[in-house]
């Protein structure tokens, strides 16, 4: 039978990996409030009517098929709205800031189950996180650095 020794000269260092200092923990683990959306057609009323209800700061903008067209910022929607420079009647799809579609830009699909890692990754970059199903038929939620702050507070990380 064998034996292997290692001498007291081996120079053997063990791997060191990043520390995950979100624990393992994913989008699922933020606890975020089910997402509304909004219809491209729409009225701006209605949008600023549901976002201060649920105190949101952007909304996703769908369109008839229910795929995310892109947002409306509400600080922005109702900065021109004080000024009188949008009217109730008009339509999100005036206002909306439109979801850049280009190959060169890949899609990234966040999930309940991706990694807040790569959720603080993509945030870097990003004012917020559409969480959708794997398919990306369903918005499910919006994902904020602010989220991710609460996260890290509550956890005590």
């Amino acid at each position: 039978m064998a034996t292997a020794t290692m001498s007291s000269s081996s120079s053997f260092q063990p791997l060191s990996f990043p520390a995950d200092k979100y624990r393992g923990a994913v989008v699922e683990d933020l606890q975020l409030p089910p997402a509304f959306s909004v219809s491209l057609n729409e009225a701006i009323s209605r949008a600023i009517e549901m976002a201060y209800e649920r105190d949101f700061s952007h909304i996703p903008v769908l369109n008839q098929n229910r795929r995310p067209l892109g947002y409306i910022d509400m600080a922005k929607l109702k900065q021109k709205w004080e000024a009188g420079q949008a009217s109730p009647d008009e339509k999100v799809s005036q206002y909306m800031t439109k979801f850049k579609r280009v190959s060169t830009e890949p899609y990234t699909i966040i999930t309940p189950l991706s990694p807040l890692s790569e959720l603080e990754e993509f945030l870097k970059t990003n004012i917020f996180a559409l969480v959708t199903d794997q398919g990306r038929k369903f918005v499910l939620a919006v994902a904020t650095a602010h989220d991710l702050e609460n996260f890290v507070s509550r956890r005590g990380l």
